[in-house]
């Protein structure tokens, strides 16, 4: 049995080598010649699996370790008995993570409060619904759109995008790419869209690059219509325009996801697939050996402070995304380097948190957001 596999999909070496012959390779390396005779296929979203690409191969499975699957053609799968699948909801709390982080740095650059602000969360899946729940937990007034769920659920909570554009001082973007169909995502938000945001608001988008134009979010940037903006995700990666990179507040080069722990998430859900596909003597596998963060102990004294600048530093001292901002921007280059490099980033429940003179309110937010409180 031969397994190709993308050589950046972490905990993966040594595990499937006792039942195939693996083969490890850059995922932009990983070409049809290199597949052409494998049975399985474990790849990230750099490994584009289209009809010409797959058509003449032996492939039976494929297995992306992300929660995305458009660089997948799904319906060629299909027609052709294909198997694949993804892995959903792997990295939603790393997302979230980033987004928590994200939003406390630009409240603290524009010295204003999330509470009392209104949050717009576009797309509430897995990521979305976590987002969701810290915005309230730091008092905002959150507005949700999804259309889909909304035509399922009929939710009288959902908003219509419109109406959520209008009102929102933070729209925040978690959306699949879908190219085509009712439900189209691709450049959803071109220069129409944006001109439809509140004038001073701010734009996070963390799911595909193409979901927004780049030349219209340019242009609202420059010319003042938003606030500002803070983007992982970029059309064209790892080829960005730097143009946009020098008037974002946060830009990083589409990591939101990789905690360690998301790509732990990631990887098991995959090989246990496979494994349940092949019918190989592996179950319920997980990383035995995820690193610990070198400091999983957090003290935070909490006189004189809000209860925002409490939450702000544990949540920095777990991810400071000003380092990944500072390593994009000193060399866009990098790009493909960074992502995969990425350094140890372990989410919120690693951590432990010793308050000094804190709230019980303080507190129970925190353990609400996953921290052990000591």
């Amino acid at each position: 049995m031969k397994i190709v596999a993308d050589d950046k999909i972490p905990f993966l070496k040594g595990i499937l080598e006792p039942y195939a012959n693996v083969i490890y390779l850059p995922g932009k390396d990983i070409t049809r010649n290199i597949v052409k005779d494998a049975d399985a296929l474990i790849i990230r979203t750099r490994t584009k699996c289209t009809e010409e690409f797959l058509s003449g191969t032996s492939l039976k499975f494929i297995g992306t370790a992300t929660i995305g699957f458009d660089h997948i053609d799904t319906q060629f799968c299909g027609r052709n008995n294909i198997f694949w699948t993804n892995a959903p909801g792997c990295n939603s709390s790393s997302v979230q993570q980033y987004v928590i982080a994200a939003l406390l740095k630009t409240a603290q650059e524009y010295g204003f409060s999330l509470k009392d602000k209104t949050l717009g969360i576009i797309g509430v899946g897995n990521v979305g619904s976590k987002v969701e729940r810290f915005g309230k937990l730091m008092g905002m007034n959150v507005l949700l759109n999804d259309p889909p769920r909304a035509r399922k659920e009929g939710r009288k909570d959902f908003v219509n995008l419109s109406d959520l554009l209008r009102a929102s001082d933070i729209v925040t973007l978690h959306v699949p790419l879908n190219v085509v169909g009712r439900d189209s995502t691709y450049h959803m938000f071109d220069e129409k869209r944006l001109a439809k945001i509140k004038k001073g608001a701010l734009l996070l988008n963390t799911s595909r690059g193409e979901v927004i134009e780049t030349n219209a979010l340019k242009k609202a940037l420059s010319e003042g219509w938003l606030k500002g903006a803070v983007i992982d995700v970029w059309e064209n990666e790892p080829d960005i325009d730097t143009g946009l990179l020098s008037l974002v507040n946060t830009a990083t080069p589409h990591i939101a996801g990789y905690s360690t722990d998301g790509k732990a998430n990631g990887t098991s859900k995959i090989v246990n697939s496979l494994c349940e596909f092949f019918k190989l003597p592996l179950k319920d596998w997980y990383p035995p050996d995820v690193p610990a963060p070198s400091s999983p102990v957090i003290t935070i004294e909490c006189a004189g402070k809000t209860d925002e600048d409490i939450i702000r530093e544990a949540v920095f001292h777990s991810y400071d995304i000003s380092i990944d901002d500072s390593d994009l921007r000193s060399d866009p280059s990098m790009f493909e380097k960074l992502r995969g490099d990425y350094s140890i980033r372990r989410e919120f429940p690693a951590y432990s948190i010793k308050l000094v003179s804190g709230t019980d309110h303080v507190s129970g937010i925190l353990k609400s957001m996953g921290f052990k409180i000591l």
